[in-house]
């Protein structure tokens, strides 16, 4: 299916732009929240798969895509701002997605405000988070020419070809590499009792080769939290780039039965 034409829409958070695109749709919402390095175009596939039955709005995250960077990537501060552009686009209730930092997101807000969030898709990411993003310092910050910076970022490049821009001053990426080694720290650590606190409907996806989350650790998460599924699909961490078809399969499948 011809992914729709999204809207690109802004709002003022604190004084930070938060930048968001919006597929529209006819349908109930979905708030789509990427991973590290992403931004909110990275769902397109998906708004084109589910089509008109839902209204598809991708939030390009705090330090991401064309939203401002902040003055910290804590917790309370990714959340917060979820749940900012929800209340800002009058949304009282929606299905929330998240991959990888946006998943821990998602089940953030789903705890800590949950009249705003009806039901939850986690992509690759656990309870239990602890990882290094601390490679990306040494990615350039300016550099001439666009093949230029491809080929200083090396084998990284082909994952952070969303995040390419020209700026003023040269060719470099949609984010700063030491706010996210910043934010990944902030994220890694122990989140049981978040994603226990709801008990809304909920899918976690794990691709079957993922190096973030492991099968026994998504069987746990699974297990234990009511009305919770768990689907692996052939890929690994990043399970919407890699099988778009088959992911949007499962979530779609997810959706039809709430």
């Amino acid at each position: 299916m011809t992914p729709p034409e999204p809207e690109r829409g802004a709002m003022d958070a604190a004084g930070r732009r938060l930048s968001f695109l919006d597929f529209g749709g006819r349908g109930r919402p979905l708030l789509a929240l990427h991973g590290h390095f992403g931004e909110g175009r990275t769902f397109t596939h998906l708004a084109g798969e589910l089509g008109a039955s839902w209204r598809i709005v991708a939030l390009d995250q705090r330090g991401h895509g064309h939203s401002d960077r902040a003055a910290d990537y804590s917790r309370s501060g990714y959340v917060e701002d979820a749940a900012a552009v929800l209340e800002h686009l009058g949304i009282g209730g929606a299905v929330v997605l998240g991959h990888s930092l946006g998943g821990v997101n998602a089940y953030q807000l789903a705890a800590r405000h949950p009249g705003l969030v009806d039901a939850l898709i986690v992509e690759d990411v656990g309870a239990e988070v602890d990882d290094d993003l601390s490679f990306a310092l040494s990615w350039p910050h300016r550099v001439p020419t666009r093949s230029g910076l491809l080929e200083a970022l090396g084998p990284s490049a082909a994952y952070l070809m969303d995040a390419v821009r020209e700026h003023p001053d040269g060719w470099g990426l949609a984010f700063d590499p030491q706010d996210m080694n910043a934010s990944q720290r902030l994220l890694n650590g122990d989140h049981w009792d978040d994603w226990l606190a709801g008990d809304c409907p909920a899918l976690l996806v794990r691709g079957s080769r993922s190096a973030v989350l492991s099968a026994e650790h998504a069987r746990r998460m699974a297990a234990r939290r009511p009305r919770t599924g768990l689907v692996e699909l052939p890929a690994g961490h990043t399970v919407h780039g890699t099988v778009p078809v088959e992911f949007a399969a499962a979530v779609r499948g997810f959706l039809d039965a709430l």
